[in-house]
């Protein structure tokens, strides 16, 4: 069962570890080095997919001789967890700030569809916050 969201406090490793595991769902240790650019040892994604696994982040399957991680937590109490954390550091928990960041970096990469689904998902914002 899902555990409660992702506190903020992992390292930058273990991020990418279970960034790996939520793209692939579920990863041997050798899977999960594999797919980490400049990776650590075998033993050291083996020494943090056990302290994940301690933290309570991962837990493991037998699958014969091999051990197979999967995440605890769900990909989007992840998402929100992280979303959270970023809004808090950066944005000083302003959800516009953080918005008109994005716009001013990425607004010429925006196609007309994207505008579209950014009016409307105002605009039900709009509907379900009065």
């Amino acid at each position: 069962m899902p555990k409660a969201a992702l506190p903020p406090d992992l390292s930058r490793r273990e991020r990418q570890i279970l960034d790996v595991l939520y793209k692939a769902g579920r990863a041997t240790a050798a899977e999960v080095q594999a797919a980490i650019a400049d990776a650590p040892s075998y033993s050291a994604v083996r020494t943090l997919l056990r302290i994940l696994e301690d933290k309570g982040h991962v837990r493991h399957e037998q699958d014969g001789s091999r051990y197979v991680y999967l995440p605890t937590v769900a990909r989007d109490a992840a998402k929100r967890s992280a979303m959270r954390h970023l809004l808090n550091t950066f944005f000083e928990g302003s959800t516009t700030q953080a918005i008109a960041a994005l716009l001013d970096e990425d607004s010429s990469r925006l196609s007309s569809a994207d505008l579209d689904r950014l009016a409307a998902a105002i605009n039900r914002a709009r509907r379900e916050g009065v």
